[in-house]
């Protein structure tokens, strides 16, 4: 997955030449004394989430420190969904639409990422067919496939059941928007209100999506849950 993040990370790195390339001098401003040692370091590290957000809007660099944070995890969330293939180019698009609309982040929230994950999950479904075609896929490879090690193609916590195909044809199964909150919260690790935040909808929706959606993969199941999550 390295060589995937690194074409990713690539696409970030032309996006924040192209933003800080549009953002005209200050002819009012001196411009600003070299520190001892020479020029200042690059983004900080340890800068919260919503304070770089604020300073990427002066210096366009900042907003690299997001995705250092988390292009990983939403890569890997990402690939579980539609293939690691697609999902390079996923998560691409999420960061470049995040940089592009980080002057509407609320900064008042100190994590961006539920955010990024709100921006994947409307690029996601912009692949729905994508999606409903790998879960498909992976039924029928896992139909004649044994179970050792092929759990691990969908998530660390799903059952060995995951291996006969029931899962993903349960997932497959499951509407969008059911899909959507129980993928968020089983596998992108997401509260019920980080996932309310990210998709723009109450926690009462996410509870009741989330319900539905395990209900179906239950029953798909034989009654095991297999992504374990469980009421809050």
């Amino acid at each position: 997955m390295g060589v995937r993040v690194e074409r990713a990370s690539a696409v970030m790195a032309s996006t924040l030449n192209e933003g800080s390339a549009a953002i005209p001098p200050d002819p009012a401003e001196k411009p600003a004394a070299e520190p001892p040692g020479g020029p200042a370091a690059g983004p900080a590290d340890d800068l919260a989430d919503s304070a770089a957000i604020r300073e990427s809007l002066r210096q366009p660099e900042q907003f690299a420190v997001l995705y250092d944070r988390y292009a990983t995890v939403l890569h890997r969330y990402a690939g579980r969904r539609v293939g690691d293939e697609v999902a390079d180019d996923l998560v691409a698009a999420t960061f470049l639409a995040a940089f592009r609309a980080r002057q509407r982040y609320e900064l008042g929230r100190a994590s961006a990422l539920p955010w990024l994950f709100g921006i994947l999950t409307k690029e996601i479904a912009r692949r729905h067919r994508t999606e409903k075609a790998r879960f498909r896929a992976l039924e029928r490879a896992w139909s004649d496939r044994p179970a050792d090690g092929l759990a691990d193609q969908v998530a660390a916590d799903v059952s060995a059941q995951a291996a006969r195909g029931t899962l993903a044809a349960a997932l497959a199964g499951l509407s969008p928007a059911e899909r959507g909150v129980l993928l968020l919260i089983a596998w992108g690790d997401l509260s019920y209100d980080e996932a309310a935040q990210a998709l723009g909808i109450p926690v009462g929706t996410v509870r009741s999506r989330l319900n539905r959606a395990r209900r179906k993969v239950r029953e798909a199941l034989g009654g095991t849950n297999p992504t374990a999550v469980t009421e809050e």
